[in-house]
C-alpha cells in the first residue's frame, strides 16, 4: 500500500511540475516575483507536499529560488540568457531535424499523430489556450526529436525548451501572431515527410527565431 501512496504522491508532483513549467514559460509565474507553494496547492487543489516538491525541482533546473520563509522567486531571464538559449537550440534542432528529414521512414509511420498534434496546437491558439499551445508544441518538437533515438539530445533540448520564457505569448494571443506561429508546423512536418533537408532547415530556423522576437515579449 506503501508503494501505490509513494507512486500517486510522485504522480501529483509531475503534474503539478508541468502546470508550474507551463505557467512559468507562458509568464503566468511572473520574473522576480515570490510565490508560496501553499497558496498554489490551494489554488490547484491539493496538497502543499508535490507543490513544494516540484517548485525544488524547478530550483535544481535554475528557474526558481527558494527565498527563507517567503516561498519560491522566479529567477529572471535576461535578453543574453535567452540568446545563449537560442543559439543553442538553433545548434542542435536545426541539424537534427534536417537529419531526421533524412529518416523519413521513421516519421511515415506517425505522420497522422504528429500532423493531429500540429492541428490541435492551431485549435488551441485560436481559442487562446496558451498552456495548451505549448504542450502541443512540446509534444511535437520532443516527439519528432525522439524519433532519432538519441536521449542525451532529447535531454538537452528538453532542458533548453524549460528555459526558454516565452512572454509574448500572451501578446501574440492578442494579435493572432500565435495562430500564425502554430500553423507553421505543419508546414515543417510536409517538408520532412518529403525528405526535403533543406527546406526543413529553413523553416526550422524561421520557427526559432521567434524565439528571440515575437515570443520573448
Amino acid at each position: 500500500m506503501e508503494n501505490v501512496n509513494q507512486l500517486r504522491q510522485t504522480n501529483l508532483r509531475d503534474q503539478a511540475l508541468s502546470i508550474l513549467k507551463l505557467r512559468l514559460l507562458s509568464g503566468d509565474l511572473a520574473p522576480g516575483k515570490i510565490y508560496s507553494a501553499s497558496a498554489l496547492a490551494e489554488e490547484l487543489g491539493v496538497s502543499n507536499s508535490p507543490v513544494r516538491e516540484a517548485m525544488l525541482t524547478l530550483v535544481n533546473q535554475g528557474l526558481m529560488e527558494a527565498v527563507r520563509n517567503r516561498g519560491f522567486r522566479v529567477l529572471p531571464f535576461s535578453d543574453k540568457e535567452r540568446e545563449n538559449v537560442y543559439e543553442l537550440r538553433m545548434l542542435l534542432e536545426i541539424p537534427s531535424m534536417m537529419k531526421l528529414a533524412g529518416l523519413k521512414e521513421r516519421i511515415e509511420p506517425r505522420k497522422d499523430e504528429f500532423a493531429k498534434i500540429a492541428a490541435d496546437m492551431v485549435q488551441f491558439a485560436e481559442t487562446g489556450d496558451i498552456a495548451g499551445y505549448l504542450e502541443m508544441d512540446h509534444q511535437f518538437h520532443l516527439g519528432l526529436l525522439s524519433l532519432l533515438e538519441n536521449e542525451p539530445l532529447l535531454a538537452i533540448v528538453e532542458n533548453l525548451r524549460d528555459q526558454s520564457r516565452q512572454y509574448g505569448l500572451k501578446a501574440l494571443r492578442e494579435s493572432g501572431g500565435l495562430v500564425k506561429s502554430a500553423e507553421e508546423h505543419q508546414p515543417i512536418l510536409d517538408a520532412m515527410l518529403a525528405g526535403n533537408t533543406e527546406l526543413t532547415g529553413e523553416l526550422m530556423k524561421n520557427h526559432l527565431s521567434h524565439m528571440v522576437g515575437d515570443w520573448a515579449g
